[in-house]
């Protein structure tokens, strides 16, 4: 082991493992900074960082109150980056994401359309509770995820680097709400779910929220420093290994092509596509990076593996009936593989 990573060090420029070594300590400084504010939630905090390094997107999934405004909005701050929240509802429309021409008034008797910027342009865009837009509004934020950029009245718009897009749903309540389409969800990279605190951490917030004002953020990082993190991740070394293991667990996601397990043959209509490979690559970049280290290890695609290919499997009504969710079915999956 210790020639691997002799190895994958070599394969690093000088400035690079410097690199590494500084993200590696900004993680632990923006875990403490974050603390000050959020109670608990520590993997769910190096979740959205792993998505953010990887120039991904994540999906939120918990129940109402779980401070996931609050956790995106402070993740935001310390990392001196302009954050926007759109409150998705039914009756919201494309041009209330992107913006629209306004015809404004020049100053010399004549007339001009002036384009008026919508909340998409930001850094951290926070998309709550997504599924309660229409599909059409649903799909104006698919050219945004993919592209980083809009097009409104045929004209093109840079979105800020660097761009992420939050976006929550309320797994509770699911009437009058438009699901989001396999197509959609996997162009997130993560799906990431919060479950209630401990009866300690419940303390813990209340003593910390019915007092007096949160604390202000230490800015920790600029725009700057995260796209230079984010191109360093993409040049963190991956062994051979790790690139099978990663193919070779999402093709056993899939029931069709003789990959899967037996067991899983009645318990899932359709898997994961290439797109969760790369995510699974990308996703065991940016952990290893933020974990401080030269290589991809194993234990940085456990941790991603979860998130990474839970949204991406629909299961079958034989699964439903069992109280099989994707959850468990990738969990035994992940237990099988490492």
């Amino acid at each position: 082991m210790s020639q691997v990573v002799s190895e994958s060090v070599a394969s690093l420029s000088d400035d690079d493992v410097q690199a590494v070594d500084r993200l590696g300590q900004a993680h632990g400084r923006l875990l403490a900074e974050l603390a000050k504010v959020i109670v608990g939630q520590k993997d769910t905090i190096d979740q959205l960082l792993v998505c953010l390094f990887a120039r991904r997107h994540a999906l939120l999934m918990g129940v109402p109150g779980l401070a996931k405004t609050l956790l995106v909005s402070k993740l935001a701050e310390t990392m001196s980056l302009d954050f926007s929240r759109i409150q998705f509802t039914p009756d919201l429309m494309p041009m209330d994401i992107t913006g629209t021409d306004i015809l404004q008034d020049s100053g010399n008797g004549r007339r001009t359309f002036e384009f008026a910027h919508g909340p998409i342009f930001a850094n951290i865009i926070l998309a709550d509770e997504i599924n309660r837009a229409p599909p059409k509004t649903q799909a104006a934020m698919l050219e945004a995820m993919q592209e980083k950029r809009i097009t409104v009245v045929g004209k093109g718009f840079d979105l800020p680097p660097p761009f992420m897009v939050l976006a929550t749903q309320n797994p509770v309540e699911q009437e009058g709400t438009y699901p989001l389409p396999e197509a959609q969800l996997d162009r997130f990279m993560s799906l990431i779910e919060l479950d209630y605190p401990s009866e300690a951490e419940e303390i813990a917030i209340a003593r910390t929220t019915t007092g007096g004002s949160l604390p202000q953020l230490e800015h920790l990082m600029t725009a700057e420093d995260i796209i230079a993190h984010q191109d360093l991740v993409r040049r963190i070394p991956v062994p051979d290994h790790i690139y099978t293991d990663a193919a070779r667990l999402v093709r056993k996601t899939r029931p069709s092509g003789g990959t899967a397990p037996e067991w899983l043959l009645p318990l899932v209509s359709w898997g994961a596509g290439p797109r969760a490979v790369q995510d699974l690559i990308l996703g065991a970049k940016s952990r290893a990076a933020l974990q401080g280290s030269y290589m991809v290890r194993s234990e940085d695609m456990q941790f991603v593996a979860q998130p990474v290919l839970t949204h991406r499997i629909i299961t079958t009504f034989a699964a439903q009936a069992e109280g099989l969710a994707a959850r468990d079915i990738v969990g035994r999956l992940i237990d099988e593989e490492f």
